[in-house]
């Protein structure tokens, strides 16, 4: 029960730290200063619709995510946010592409050298199909939480940074409620795809509120670093770096390689949404499917890492928001709809 608990505890909190929270840039676009309320209601928000999704793609021993979908948005609206999902799940981990390109530049080696190596490795991962993702989660995930914590942790002290002089001030809590709705539909589409996995409810609360209590930390710990360096975070592609800058070269080279795993788990985990919906189309090895999407994807990572998580990220944060009223409103009008 705890092993499977953390599993999925682990491949949800894989599907949210992608290049653009774990690098600082997403963080910023949505918090900033006077947001540790906005942090605080995001984990209840992120909590309450990870034991929903949950719940449902149990209850419908789901291989995909659309049971799930239909479910949470009724009939009507399963087409238009069927295509959303894949939309937003194709875009994002065009993000991750290039996040890793970026990545690959800082040390010094050529964008396209990033690219291929993500293409590369995403493609070995899925010749187990998705026990590789699952399997892999579990040793690349801790690494990814402790490092990322011991570096803002660092800083913190090394800066005498208060974690609490701001919390007066809160007049971005809406800010919660966006950031929330970003996260909703990648956490659909992925555990919609290990329904029939789960094996009792305990999974269910151990993997939702677990991954709330870390990503909250973590998120708090994180904005707060990034309030210090806001002014020269408009100088930096990835603001970790921003915070980085006067730690010895060999933290950057760690911080670099956490950063790499963080767009790896996450673009896989949004390749696992794509694949695992367009195999009831096409009667070929979940692989070769994979080979397929990515050189759709490479392509399209031209645009820049942080240009594509300026402008894409805070778009699908508002389109996600009917999304996830559902999924909140859920405990009080889906106990009605429980038998269909």
């Amino acid at each position: 029960m705890w092993r499977a608990g953390f599993k999925w505890m682990f491949l949800i909190i894989g599907t949210t730290i992608g290049a653009g929270y774990a690098s600082g840039r997403e963080l910023w676009e949505f918090f900033g200063h006077e947001s540790g309320l906005a942090i605080l209601l995001f984990v209840i928000f992120f909590t309450i619709s990870c034991i929903v999704i949950m719940n449902i793609s149990y209850q419908r021993q789901s291989s995909d995510y659309l049971p799930v979908l239909r479910k949470i948005v009724g009939d009507k609206l399963t087409k238009i946010y069927d295509i959303m999902i894949f939309l937003y799940l194709f875009t994002t981990t065009v993000v991750m592409i290039a996040g890793s390109g970026a990545t690959g530049q800082s040390f010094n080696l050529s964008y396209w050298w990033g690219v291929a190596v993500i293409v590369i490795a995403l493609i070995v991962l899925f010749f187990r199909d998705i026990n590789g993702l699952l399997s892999i989660n579990e040793y690349i995930l801790p690494l990814l939480l402790s490092g990322l914590l011991y570096v803002l942790l660092l800083f913190t002290f090394d800066q005498d940074l208060s974690l609490f002089s701001h919390w007066h001030e809160q007049r971005n809590w809406t800010a919660a409620f966006s950031f929330s709705a970003l996260n909703v539909l990648p956490l659909i589409a992925v555990i919609g795809a290990i329904g029939n996995k789960i094996h009792s409810k305990q999974e269910i609360w151990i993997a939702s509120v677990g991954s709330g209590l870390i990503l909250g930390v973590i998120s708090y710990i994180y904005n707060n670093s990034l309030i210090y360096i806001a002014d020269e975070i408009l100088l930096y592609e990835i603001p970790l770096f921003a915070i980085l800058k006067n730690y010895p070269i060999e933290m950057l080279i760690f911080i670099s390689i956490l950063l790499w795993f963080a767009v790896f788990t996450t673009a896989a985990a949004g390749i696992l949404g794509i694949v695992t919906r367009l195999q009831h189309f096409f009667n070929i090895p979940l692989w070769m499917l994979v080979i397929i999407i990515l050189t759709t994807m490479v392509p399209l990572t031209i645009f820049g890492f942080s240009t594509l998580v300026a402008y894409i990220y805070p778009i699908y944060g508002i389109l996600n928001l009917y999304v996830l009223t559902r999924l909140l409103l859920y405990p009080f009008w889906g106990a009605s709809r429980k038998h269909e």
